[in-house]
This record gives structure tokens, sequence and C-alpha cells, in this order.
């Protein structure tokens, strides 16, 4: 099953059932495209906190000349970095490169600490589409990653959250810029896979309801130029779709 967060016509928060074959969102016996106009698609969890792993994709360590990590690499994106399908995010000004990074999002669907990797799938809500835009000329110059990582507009989410059952285990990822495939990997390939990154996080930190883990980022990255058009597609999802402009 997939649902929707979307705003309706008279301004209300609903939470409806997507139809990916009509790419429809239903609530309350009214439906809607999802590209419809007088309805405005809200990204589908409201965290606390979106966890990002970096470097889970050997290939993308490569490309980056880095060591594979020998446990997690953990970083945070606060709320104010969430994005929402169809919207056009301004990147910071002034820098040599903004990268795209696709990546997998889990949603966690209850409070939950110190989960065994077993049982890590109970907790476990749904999947969605991210993009980890990454402000890679700060990065490059702190340890913490707030300037880099943090800024409003910096988690592009959604359009969808599709429950465990549809989204598979080698389930693909792929990012498209201008309609140009840039990325294309999948699930498979992570080297920390959803359990042991559960395991591993709630470790460390209490996870509440609609927080995100953004499992990592495959081969391809890139720089993002003005007036762009970002398409991450993970199967069994659907397609997360925004705009890029730089001030």
């Amino acid at each position: 099953m997939h649902h929707a967060r979307f705003r309706d016509p008279a301004g209300s928060i609903r939470e409806g059932t997507y139809d990916p074959e009509t790419d429809t969102v239903a609530f309350a016996g009214e439906a809607y495209a999802l590209d419809d106009p007088a309805i405005d698609v809200l990204p589908p969890a409201e965290p606390t906190k979106i966890v990002c792993i970096g470097r889970n994709y050997a290939d993308h360590a490569a490309e980056l000349d880095n060591e594979v990590p020998d446990r997690p690499l953990l970083f945070l994106k606060p709320p104010n970095a969430l994005a929402s399908h169809g919207d056009e995010i301004a990147v910071p000004a002034g820098k040599d490169r903004i990268d795209w990074e696709a990546e997998i999002a889990v949603v966690i669907g209850e409070q939950c600490k110190s989960v065994d990797a077993a049982d890590a799938m109970d907790v476990v809500a749904g999947f969605t589409c991210m993009n980890d835009v990454s402000n890679r000329d700060d990065q490059n110059r702190e340890q913490n990653w707030v300037r880099g990582k943090a800024f409003d507009g910096a988690a592009p989410l959604g359009p969808v959250l599709a429950t465990p059952d549809e989204v598979p285990a080698d389930a693909s990822v792929e990012l498209r810029v201008n309609g140009e495939t840039k990325q294309s990997s999948d699930r498979s390939h992570l080297m920390f896979d959803v359990p042991t990154l559960i395991e591993e996080i709630t470790t460390y930190l209490t996870l509440e309801p609609g927080d995100v883990i953004s499992t990592g980022t495959p081969e391809g990255v890139g720089a993002l130029s003005d007036g762009d058009t970002v398409e991450v597609e993970v199967e069994g999802v659907g397609t997360l779709e925004h705009d890029v402009r730089v001030p």
C-alpha cells in the first residue's frame, strides 16, 4: 500500500491512499491527481530528525577517494531541510559545488530504542525517496557538516510512502537530471543494510514515529545548476521530482 500527505483545496492537511496506477491520492471519497494544482503534495513523514548514512555504497566511497567505513557513518539533517515533491529548492548562493545524492529513505513507524537487527523491520512504516542535497564547499571544510548538509531545502523527500511489502530487497534507485540518468544502483549494494542501520542508530538515539533514515547514495554524484529538474526514482515507491534555483 502507498500513502501520501497533501494539503487539500480547503487548506487542510490530509493523509490519503495513493494509487500508483492512476497517480491519484484519495481521501474521504475525493481523489486528486498528484500533479493537481489544487493540492500541495507534502513530505510523506514529519520527522523530528533525519539520520543520514555516509559512504554506504562502495562505489560512491571510491569516487570520492574515501575509505569504506568499518561502521555506519552517521550524520543528521534537521526538519528545516525538508522539501516536498514538486518544490523548487533554493540552494546556498556563492558555492562552487552543490551535489545531488539519490537515496532510499526509511520512515520509522513507532518510538524505538535499542532495536535488535532481527526485529528492526517491525519498526519500519515504509520507504520513500530522498535527495541528500550536499554543499561540498562547506562539507569539505567542517567536521559536523551543518553548513554542508543541514541548510533549508537540503532534503527533498517523497512523493509517497510505500509499505515495506511494496519495496523489493533489491529495489533499484535512480537519479535523473533534466531527463539524463546520472545514478543507477539498487538496495542490494548497501554496505550496511536497513536492519543493521536501525540497530546501530538506536544504540545511541531514540527514533520517533516519522523519523527518517536516509540510507546513502551510490556512485554518480555531481553538481547541480540553476534551473535543473531532478528526479529520484525508487522501485516500489515512485518518483520524487523537484527543481533547483541557484540565487
